[in-house]
């Protein structure tokens, strides 16, 4: 049995080609989230590549109403992110403003906050591996 031309649009439009899984970042499998209340936007609004990611999102959602105050672990891996932060500020000097800095130095700060923030995150992934579904 052949599909309709619409029936073949709307699975097009369904499936989240491109996308990224929202706990892990791996690419999506199908598996989708939508929230609980009815909006106008129909349909899942974050997908997943596993069953075990998406429960593991479930299981946050619905802890907190609310998914944009930080976690514990957050705020512990970005206070562990001042330190290597805080060292390239001092090779840069703390006399300059950051006006002053150079598109290269701006670069390698974000580089260095965000990688210091991952390592952290991934460090508490590992001392607690029944907080991450991977």
């Amino acid at each position: 049995m052949e599909k309709s031309p619409s029936a073949e649009k709307r699975m097009r439009c369904w499936h989240p080609r491109g996308l990224l899984c929202a706990v892990c970042l791996r690419p999506t499998s199908g598996f989708g989230w939508s929230r609980p209340q009815r909006t106008k936007r129909s349909g899942p609004y974050v997908w997943f590549c596993s069953i075990s990611c998406q429960r593991f999102f479930w299981l946050r959602a619905r802890k907190v109403q609310d998914m944009v105050d930080l976690t514990a672990q957050e705020e512990a891996a970005i206070r562990a992110t001042l330190q290597p932060v805080a060292a390239l500020i001092d090779t840069i000097g703390w006399q300059f403003p950051p006006s002053a800095w150079s598109q290269e130095q701006m670069l390698q700060l974000i580089t260095v906050a965000i990688d210091g923030f991952q390592t952290a995150m991934h460090q508490a992934a590992v001392d607690d591996p029944m907080e991450v579904p991977f």
